[in-house]
């Protein structure tokens, strides 16, 4: 039997995630389930301490309490961006998605600017607000990094609800919060609930901000890892409760699936709403009051922690000052071992390049085979390749360890290139995917009628018509690896270190002006790639 060329082409992104996902994985299974045989001794010994058990309940707890923010923030912003056109909406949407891809280390510098016992707001109100240390930290922290996610994915359905069904309800004498509820809400409730799974997984696999905000008070399961192997190098009590947090997260990506399915077919409504002008005399309304209250309390909480950074880094000794920019490119005050800030801009840049190019490679083949092809498992498939997602940075460096510490790969640039590729490819399986989704079937058929193979039809059709969500998804691919901390830290040689940790360890260090200097040429990177995004006009979730 013959196989066609294009289906050899899956066999290299499937070979990729075995090598660099799969066998790290069976590898903490191993670990944590296997001593002369199978044994469940480890996870019991999690379940039944009382620190492990509360570990875990609170994971889940601070997620779901995080998804509710996230949404009562992100939810007035989506109608708002739906319904309204103003100056500057363009430029204020991408700034508001900047968040999404900021290096957790710097959303905690930024906090602590802000709400710290020498913060702004705790000068500015006279008392200690409460907020850093503290579980209320870790869910404004949570909001501030996944408010993009509902903005978007929301808004973007909320433009598609047919106003047709609103304008027929409203002839049958429905108002108000009626039309709403009976009308409008059903027509975005997939947006909603997409948006709700992929805000709690994030929330539940999180890891900087639950340690650096929360502290071992309010650790984590990720923290629980982390402490476990890399403080008390206790590989088998890591390795349990990384199985237990990956079992959680294929339910909840599941979900995810399911609900992305329902949003997907929603987005294919072609008529769209026509926002309409804000105008003068509305924000001298009620309405435009509501608005104004909103976008306070979006900019002490989402917009301000950044101003904090930038504002920071150019202060020194009371006065408006360059000196933290220059300082950070001095040998004399650099905290790391190995590397200067160049070398981790250089490395940054590098890692993030290399991991552009493999992620694409990656993700282009399998997001092909799931638009193409009708095969037995495609499910199965479908949330099989979308696992790394559900998966944590520390819980990939951990099988990483486990697998490659006897190898050359190890302690080198490209075991890092590697785990930021699984990291970030889903990002760009899922941008590439909702292009190919949105090209008319017919135009492929009609290349095939010409006389053109599958995969000439592909690349001579589809791909230039994907061609955006390809660039939206090779810039998140960029953003996400430049942020990347967890699995960089503890994968990568001195010489090795990342813009990203090169912040954390000018926080260990308390150079908390320099920190803030390097952090806003990573806000400025990432700025910049969103208002690319932004001018695309692709979405990744």
């Amino acid at each position: 039997m013959r196989v066609r060329p294009s289906k050899l082409l899956l066999l290299i992104p499937i070979a990729f995630l075995l090598v660099f996902f799969y066998v790290p994985l069976v590898s903490i299974l191993k670990t944590g389930l296997w001593e002369n045989g199978f044994t469940l001794r480890h996870i019991s010994a999690v379940l039944t301490n009382d620190y492990h058990r509360r570990v875990i309940l609170f994971t889940i707890g601070q997620a779901v309490a995080s998804t509710l923010l996230t949404l009562a923030l992100g939810l007035p912003g989506a109608y708002i961006f739906a319904r309204y056109d103003f100056p500057g909406k363009r430029v204020i949407k991408a700034v508001l998605t900047v968040p999404f891809v900021m290096p957790s280390v710097m959303v905690a510098l930024g906090y602590i600017l802000l709400f710290g016992k020498s913060g702004i707001i705790t000068g500015l109100i006279g008392r200690d607000p409460g907020i850093l240390y503290s579980w209320k930290g870790i869910l404004l922290a949570h909001a501030f990094y996944n408010f993009p996610i509902v903005i978007r994915m929301v808004s973007s359905l909320w433009q598609r609800v047919n106003p047709h069904y609103e304008e027929a309800a409203m002839a049958l004498g429905a108002r108000g919060w009626t039309l709403f509820r009976k009308v409008t809400l059903p027509m975005i409730s997939p947006a909603i609930f997409a948006s709700a799974m992929l805000t709690f997984v994030f929330c539940f696999l999180s890891f900087s901000i639950p340690l650096i905000i929360g502290g071992y008070r309010y650790a984590t399961i990720e923290v629980d890892i982390f402490t476990s192997i890399m403080v008390l190098l206790d590989f088998k009590t890591g390795s349990a409760l990384a199985i237990i947090q990956i079992l959680l997260s294929m339910g909840f990506m599941y979900l995810y699936l399911r609900a992305l399915d329902s949003y997907a077919k929603r987005e294919e409504q072609r008529v769209f709403r026509r926002p309409v002008p804000f105008t003068r005399r509305d924000w001298l309304s009620v309405k435009g009051l509501l608005v104004g209250v909103y976008s306070l309390i979006v900019f002490v909480f989402i917009v301000s922690p950044l101003l904090a950074v930038l504002y920071d880094s150019l202060r020194f000794s009371g006065q408006w000052s360059l000196e933290w920019y220059r300082r950070i490119f001095s040998t004399e005050y650099n905290p790391m071992f190995g590397a200067t800030t160049l070398d981790a801009i250089r490395n940054s840049l590098t890692f993030g390049l290399a991991t552009v190019v493999l992620s694409v490679l990656v993700a282009l083949p399998i997001a092909y085979a799931l638009h193409r092809w009708n095969f037995r498992g495609k499910r199965l498939f479908d949330v099989l390749v979308m696992l790394p997602l559900a998966s944590s940075a520390i819980t990939l460096g951990l099988g990483y360890i486990r697998v490659f510490h006897t190898t050359p790969l190890y302690f080198t640039a490209w075991i890092i290139i590697a785990a930021h590729t699984v990291i970030a490819y889903p990002f760009v399986l899922r941008a590439v995917s909702t292009s190919l989704k949105k090209i008319r079937p017919n135009l492929f058929e009609a290349a095939l009628s010409l006389g053109a193979r599958e995969w000439k039809a592909f690349l001579r059709v589809e791909l230039p018509l994907a061609l955006g969500g390809v660039i939206v998804g090779a810039i998140f691919a960029f953003a996400m690896s430049i942020a990347e901390l967890g699995a960089t830290y503890m994968l990568a040689k001195p010489e090795y270190t990342t813009m990203t940790v090169a912040i954390y360890k000018f926080l260990g260090a308390r150079q908390f002006g320099s920190a803030s200097a390097l952090a806003v040429l990573l806000m400025a990177v990432s700025t910049l790639a969103f208002m690319v995004i932004e001018r695309v006009g692709e979405e990744v979730w």
